[in-house]
């Protein structure tokens, strides 16, 4: 296509220098001029060209790898707690995923969020505004002007003193109705209005992609509020055995049952365990307060955390192929629409190097007295048409058309590293998911035979065959496990909704009717066609 348009403008330049007319002076065909009919044949198809001055929006091929990360992809997860996590390869992402984890309270959070979160509503606004600037400036560039000009005038000129006239007043009144066009031959206008179109296609994706992370952040908070909560019982449970330990090897060394070491070694570990509850506190405060902004509420109003044993673990995780990937991320879909509008801007500077043709018309009444302008001699009306060439503009035109050209390369080079931080991404998510089910698996068989010992011990002190203190120190070694395996439970649930997160979603709705407006947006007809997403 790029070719095409070359020899277009080569040819168009070789009838706009030389003249069209037939010569009467015999010519071989190699130096004769363009004849009028090829002039007029190489202008329409040199118009209709005019909107691919651009390098064209097409996305620049990347690689599509046979897996994310640098080993295949296994097809489920170790079991852990019973459950191994099943990877469907080539599913599509599903668009209320956080729905999965059979919780109504965490849907109820999300729900309100995207409902009430200020954030949300500002990106919202911004997408309508530009909207709006988006249907001012087509309805402004693709179609007349129409203007009411009324002027009402009373001056005062020289007299002519021959004539006994010192002074000279006169009253001028006029009413004009003005229309104004400028057509668009070079397709300056129609790829001004693509790019902007482009632009708001941009906006778009980014609007979805504000919302699917507000969800992710939602979730997340929800999640790490959980845990950290689950932790704090934990923790409290083992600052109890402790101070309890520490207190029966007090009276034990006052008897001289233990040793003075023994005795310090209890205190430091049971002072330890109490110094590590106010971190855990204060991480989970900073959830909580991060959970109720997210809900557009005050912190004071965080919702209660929800009950970490209560949320399922979705059994199965949608795994986009890569060449998918590109359709399914707003992101992606965000820096492409971007591409789209430099490529759009590149041939706009280009167009406005050509001429332009402005049409304009004017009707309407006028004279210097009330009984003139109201009879037919006060009628007026103008017709007339402009044609300018830019010549010389100390060179802003070919600098605007530079600079429109490095922001192509620089939209271009941003879209290729967006796509390889989407396939990071994902590598790693999936990765962590993997690690987070081989490190569940391991703690899960730590807590379960540490829970066994305790059983066990606490059934032989009821026989009278161990002391006490034992059971404790037993039950000691379960609460720790057990908090290893309460802490990764809730990573395995935030690194699956990060996943699902990292998926994007279906292009449907708002995202397919601006993906499917993407290839086309560079032309200019299609500038319309560009600004249809859903929302409106």
């Amino acid at each position: 296509m790029n070719s095409i348009t070359n020899r277009t403008k080569n040819c168009f330049m070789k009838c706009f220098m030389t003249d069209c007319a037939p010569m009467k002076t015999r010519r071989s065909p190699a130096s004769n001029p363009a004849s009028p009919r090829t002039c007029a044949a190489v202008l329409c198809a040199f118009f209709v060209s005019a909107c691919a001055w651009g390098p064209g929006g097409a996305p620049p091929a990347m690689p599509e790898p046979a897996h994310y990360g640098t080993e295949a992809q296994p097809v489920q997860t170790v079991a852990a707690q019973g459950l191994a996590q099943q990877f469907v390869t080539g599913a599509q992402p599903v668009p209320q995923w956080w729905t999965l984890y059979g919780s109504p309270e965490l849907d109820a959070l999300v729900d309100e969020g995207l409902a009430n979160s200020p954030n949300l509503a500002s990106a919202d606004h911004s997408l309508q505004a530009a909207r709006e600037q988006l249907r001012g400036q087509l309805g402004s560039s693709m179609l007349p002007t129409v203007d009411a000009l009324g002027v009402a005038q009373r001056g005062r000129a020289p007299g002519i003193p021959q004539l006994g006239f010192d002074k000279l007043y006169y009253d001028v009144f006029a009413g004009l109705v003005q229309v104004r066009y400028s057509f668009d031959i070079f397709g300056a206008t129609r790829l001004n209005n693509a790019a902007l179109a482009a632009r708001v296609n941009m906006q778009v994706f980014q609007y979805e992609a504000a919302r699917r992370a507000l969800a992710a952040n939602i979730v997340a908070s929800a999640l790490g509020a959980a845990t950290l909560h689950a932790q704090i019982d934990t923790t409290e449970r083992l600052v109890a055995l402790a101070n309890a330990q520490a207190d029966d090897l007090q009276k034990r060394y006052t008897l001289g049952a233990v040793s003075h070491t023994d005795l310090l070694n209890a205190q430091q570990s049971a002072a330890s365990l109490a110094a590590s509850l106010p971190g855990l506190r204060q991480q989970r405060a900073a959830q909580r307060h991060a959970l109720a902004v997210l809900l557009g509420r005050t912190p004071d109003a965080a919702p209660p955390d929800l009950d970490l044993a209560g949320l399922t673990l979705p059994a199965q995780v949608p795994v986009v192929v890569p060449s998918d990937l590109l359709k399914t991320r707003p992101d992606i879909q965000a820096a492409g629409a971007a591409l789209i509008a430099a490529s759009a801007e590149v041939g706009a500077a280009t167009a406005q190097m050509f001429p332009s043709i402005t049409l304009s018309a004017g009707l309407g009444q006028g004279g210097f007295s009330w009984p003139v302008i109201t009879s037919g001699a006060g009628a007026l009306w103008m017709i007339g048409a402009s044609l300018t060439q830019p010549l010389f503009h100390g060179g802003a035109l070919l600098a605007q058309r530079r600079a429109a050209l490095q922001s192509y390369d620089a939209a271009n080079a941003s879209y290729k590293q967006t796509v390889l931080a989407a396939f990071q991404d994902v590598a790693d998510r999936l990765a962590a998911l993997e690690h987070d089910a081989q490190a569940l698996d391991a703690a899960s068989t730590s807590a379960q035979t540490a829970q066994g010992v305790y059983e066990e011990t606490n059934a032989r002190y009821r026989l009278g065959a161990v002391p006490y203190y034992a059971v404790r120190q037993s039950e000691q070694q379960w609460r720790n496990a057990r908090l290893d395996e309460v802490r990764y439970r809730g990573t395995r649930l935030s690194d699956t909704a990060a996943l699902f997160q990292a998926m994007g979603q279906p292009p449907t709705g708002a995202d397919a009717s601006a993906a499917n407006a993407q290839p086309h947006a560079v032309n200019g007809d299609s500038a319309a066609t560009a600004t249809t997403p859903a929302r409106d």
